[in-house]
């Protein structure tokens, strides 16, 4: 039975310097709507954010959006974001990320700056841990995660990562390819993806 309902999405707040990111961003928040999911994002309404909702929105998707509350004018205006059909405000990042990790069923990666490989490197922490098995995936647009994966392979190589196989993300080239590849991961889960909340509180 496919355990996927939902899937969060991290990428950056600005677009990049190449249209190809919030294009790509687009694709995928259609995507995860016509599939009939859930997007589970950081709330922006700019840049490869914006694209993710903008895309799940047009199709006609749920949209939850979680941004702390000194973030709001930053990335997103209020009035964009009365547009969300769901839009969780938190007071800090740590409560921001854990509310991400909690509405989710699996996590994608589209390209962004530190912030977004901060959230999905913690993502495959937790998963080293043994406290999800929730699909991970980088979205490989234009070859941007290129150097995360070498440096996960030489992480591995050079024996750091004991448990690789826990956290071996899917990488998928083509945006629009990202949700089956997601739900085909999912239908092969056959633990409980929540994690341990006593363990991941203490994170």
């Amino acid at each position: 039975m496919n355990t996927i309902r939902s899937v969060c999405v991290y990428c950056g707040s600005s677009p990049g310097r190449n249209e190809i990111y919030a294009k790509a961003g687009h694709l995928l928040g259609r995507s995860i709507a016509k599939a009939g999911l859930r997007l589970v994002y950081g709330g922006g309404t700019k840049g490869i954010m914006g694209a993710v909702a903008e895309g799940a929105l047009k199709a006609g998707g749920k949209v939850t959006g979680i941004i702390p509350r000194f973030l709001i004018n930053r990335e997103a205006t209020e009035t964009a974001l009365d547009r969300l059909d769901e839009l969780l405000i938190t007071d800090n990042m740590h409560e921001r990320k854990h509310k991400m990790f909690e509405k989710s069923d699996a996590f994608v990666a589209l390209p962004g700056g530190i912030g977004t490989v901060e959230e999905i490197v913690e993502i495959m922490t937790w998963a080293q841990l043994g406290h999800h098995r929730k699909p991970i995936v980088f979205a490989n647009i234009n070859g941007f995660w290129d150097p995360m994966t070498a440096l996960l392979d030489h992480m591995t190589a050079e024996g750091f990562i004991h448990t690789a196989q826990r956290v071996k993300p899917l990488v998928v080239n083509d945006p629009e390819a990202i949700v089956a590849a997601i739900m085909v991961a999912g239908s092969s889960v056959d633990a409980p993806t929540e994690g341990v909340q006593s363990v991941i509180d203490k994170m």
